[in-house]
């Protein structure tokens, strides 16, 4: 029997059979416009997808035809198909997910499924940030043991990959830096997404969750976002327009489905989580780096985030945009699980999980297992802290992005070396 044959019969006897697998919604898609009956059903759900994007009125018939095509679909893979944050052709994917979702984007706490594939079920690569780190833990590039962002820096610009993509956003984000005319937000925000999308977590999580105690590492982790290009206006907008902005975008809209579900906070559990699953809060926060909707610190001495937006005029809505700025500001599942990453302020509990949701983020380039955290504190007992002067004349604003175009010849020798496999 054919696969088009076969899921005419499925959508046939929908009520008698238990639900498909989900699948990637691009492959569900095409074994759907195979089928006659499948490919009439979608076509419909397409047309009302539509009207609601343009924000038409449809009237009663249009909406209780718009409601049974959904329903016409039953158990089909296309209803429960998902997407990968890495594919290539993810807007396609969720633009098709969205649109058999379409009665699930009334209003932002009905976005409770995420369109995304369970992190747990995604393939993880290697990579080989522990042998960085090691490398750059013995040499000159350890520098000020107190400031590990600049030292995850120099990691990052160890790996081709991290360096090459760092370099390309940070390029098109801090372009004319300071003027509101040439600031290309959407243009910064794809390099952003491109970053933490390519790169492997090992290395974009370490520069984004790096622990600091002063106030000149916070700078350098705030800015790690750009906050002048990506996050920031010249005025804070309304919490309610950056919220409209998302939803008309696919991505945006996705990644933030995918935060509510896996970052939903709750009173009465221990770590503050409805899922009690740091690695996918962790991983969902991130995925809104690179959106309208993109949180940053709140400032260089504090861990807290938020949105860079106000619930202020907000009318009779108000309630509504304090409830979209509380899943950032308020969330005690989103603040336990930074904190978690950083390893601050944890309890046994605390720290338990760490270890589970750390092996789950964790890929596997070698068998050592050495963190980054553990080459900090070798460089703060082996080395002596640099003159403080040469730390206070470093340029901020320019080196947030700087360390990869020095010459370290004794480091090239080296680094085939280490960098080998054993």
């Amino acid at each position: 029997m054919g696969p088009a044959l076969l899921l005419g019969l499925l959508l046939s006897r929908a009520g008698d059979l238990m639900a498909l697998p989900s699948s990637d919604c691009v492959m569900a898609e095409q074994l759907c416009l195979s089928d006659s009956t499948c490919n009439a059903t979608y076509r419909t759900l397409e047309n009302c997808a539509l009207a609601k994007t343009r924000l038409l009125s449809l009237d009663h018939d249009s909406r209780v035809r718009c409601l049974n095509a959904e329903l016409d679909l039953g158990n089909s893979s296309l209803l429960h198909c998902k997407c990968h944050r890495r594919m290539k052709r993810q807007e396609h994917c969720l633009r098709i997910f969205w649109t058999v979702h379409s009665s699930m984007t009334d209003g932002y706490f009905s976005l409770e499924t995420s369109p995304y594939e369970n992190p747990a079920n995604e393939e993880h690569w290697k990579t080989d940030y522990n042998k960085l780190a090691a490398l750059v833990s013995g040499s000159q590039l350890a520098g000020d043991a107190t400031n590990p962002c600049l030292r995850a820096t120099h990691v990052c610009n160890l790996s081709k990959k991290c360096f090459r993509l760092r370099t390309d956003y940070a390029s098109i984000c801090t372009k004319g830096a300071g003027s509101e005319d040439v600031c290309d937000r959407r243009k910064c925000h794809r390099g952003l997404r491109n970053f933490f999308e390519k790169v492997p977590e090992d290395f974009t999580k370490r520069i984004l969750f790096c622990p600091c105690q002063d106030e000149l590492c916070g700078e350098r982790r705030r800015k790690t976002i750009v906050p002048d290009c990506s996050f920031q206006y010249n005025t804070k907008p309304n919490c309610l327009w950056l919220l409209d902005s998302c939803l008309e975008d696919h991505i945006c809209k996705s990644r933030l489905a995918d935060f509510q579900q896996n970052c939903q906070p709750i009173d009465m559990s221990p770590d503050g989580c409805s899922l009690h699953n740091h690695a996918a809060c962790l991983q969902a926060y991130m995925g809104m780096i690179g959106t309208p909707m993109t949180p940053n610190y709140v400032s260089n001495s504090s861990v807290e985030v938020s949105l860079w937006c106000t619930c202020e005029n907000s009318g009779n809505q108000k309630e509504k945009c304090d409830q979209i700025l509380g899943m950032f500001e308020s969330n005690k599942c989103l603040e336990n699980t930074i904190w978690s990453q950083m390893h601050l302020k944890q309890t046994a509990l605390e720290r338990q999980e760490d270890l589970l949701y750390s092996s789950s983020l964790s890929f596997q380039g070698d068998s050592a297992g050495t963190s980054l955290s553990s080459a900090m504190s070798q460089v703060a007992e082996g080395k002596t802290q640099r003159d403080s002067s040469k730390q206070s004349s470093m340029p901020m604003a320019s080196s947030v992005f700087s360390g990869a175009a020095t010459s370290w010849p004794s480091l090239a020798l080296f680094l085939p070396l280490l960098l080998s496999p054993h």
